[in-house]
C-alpha cells in the first residue's frame, strides 16, 4: 500500500472499502453501506478541485477554456480507468463483475473513491499531492495531455457510418461575445434530429462541442438510445421499401 501511495495509511477501513464494489455483497435497506459509491462521490468531488489546483499553477498564461479541456481529458472515465490499471488497482479490488470488462468503469470509479479515502485519511493537501506525483507525473504528464486533441466530430462521423445514420452539422448563428469576440453556434443532427449543440470562438470549435455532447448522449441517455433504435428502425424500412415512381413504366 506504501508503495501504491507514497505514505502509510491512519485508517485502513476506508481504503478497503474503497476497493469494494457494491457487487460484493448485499445491504439490506436502510442499512449504511460499506461498499465504495460514497467514497467515489467524494473522491469526484475532490480530484476535480485538485486538478484545477494543479492546472492553475501549472498553466499560469493559459485562459478558463484551456484549463477547462484539460481537466476534462484528465477526469475522463476512460483515463481514470487506463491510470487505475497501470496503478494496479485491479488487483485490490472486492468485486463480482470483472473489473476490464468491456465499457465497465469499476477501476476507474475506484480510483475516485480511492482518493476520497486519501481525502478523509490524511487531508486536502495529502491528496492533492497523491493526485500530482502518483496520477499526473507518472501517467498523464500534464503538457502531453494538454496537446492531445480529441476529434468528437470525425469519431460521431465514423460511427453515423457505422449505425448506417446520417449526421448533419449546422451553422445555426453567429453573435458577439460581451468583449466583442466573435461566436459561433451549430447543431449536430443525427437523420434531421438536433442531438447536440455547441458555442464556441470557431466554427469548429462549436462543431466539437455539438458533437461531444451528441456522443455523451448516444453513450448514456436512455431516452436518447429509445431514439436511436427508432431512426435505425425507420432508415431500414425506407430502404427496404420499393420506389414506386422510379419503377413505374410510361405507357
Amino acid at each position: 500500500m506504501y508503495r501504491m501511495l507514497g505514505f502509510y495509511p491512519n485508517n485502513m477501513w476506508l481504503y478497503d472499502q474503497a476497493f469494494t464494489h457494491r457487487s460484493s455483497h448485499n445491504t439490506p435497506e436502510g442499512k449504511r453501506s460499506n461498499d465504495n459509491e460514497r467514497l467515489e462521490f467524494l473522491g469526484d468531488a475532490v480530484l476535480g478541485i485538485a486538478v484545477a489546483d494543479i492546472l492553475y499553477k501549472h498553466f499560469p498564461n493559459q485562459k478558463e477554456g484551456f484549463l477547462t479541456s484539460t481537466r476534462s481529458k484528465i477526469v475522463q472515465r476512460e483515463t481514470l480507468n487506463r491510470i487505475a490499471l497501470e496503478m494496479g488497482l485491479d488487483k485490490m479490488m472486492v468485486s463480482t463483475v470483472r473489473p476490464q470488462t468491456h465499457n465497465s468503469y469499476i477501476l476507474g470509479n475506484a480510483l475516485e473513491a480511492l482518493i476520497g479515502a486519501i481525502y478523509l485519511d490524511q487531508g486536502y493537501r495529502r491528496c492533492r499531492r497523491f493526485v500530482q506525483e502518483r496520477m499526473i507525473d507518472r501517467y498523464t504528464p500534464l503538457d502531453k495531455v494538454a496537446q492531445k486533441e480529441v476529434n468528437f466530430k470525425s469519431n460521431l462521423l465514423e460511427w453515423g457510418q457505422k449505425a448506417k445514420l446520417r449526421i448533419a452539422f449546422v451553422l445555426n448563428e453567429t453573435s458577439t461575445d460581451q468583449n466583442g469576440n466573435r461566436m459561433f453556434q451549430s447543431t449536430v443532427h443525427i437523420e434531421d434530429v438536433p442531438f447536440g449543440t455547441g458555442a464556441g470562438y470557431t466554427k469548429k470549435e462549436s462543431q466539437q462541442i455539438a458533437a461531444k455532447k451528441a456522443i455523451k448522449k448516444i453513450r448514456y441517455d436512455r431516452e436518447a438510445q429509445t431514439l436511436l433504435a427508432e431512426l435505425r428502425q425507420r432508415v431500414l424500412e425506407a430502404r427496404a421499401t420499393p420506389d414506386v415512381l422510379s419503377e413505374a413504366q410510361p405507357e
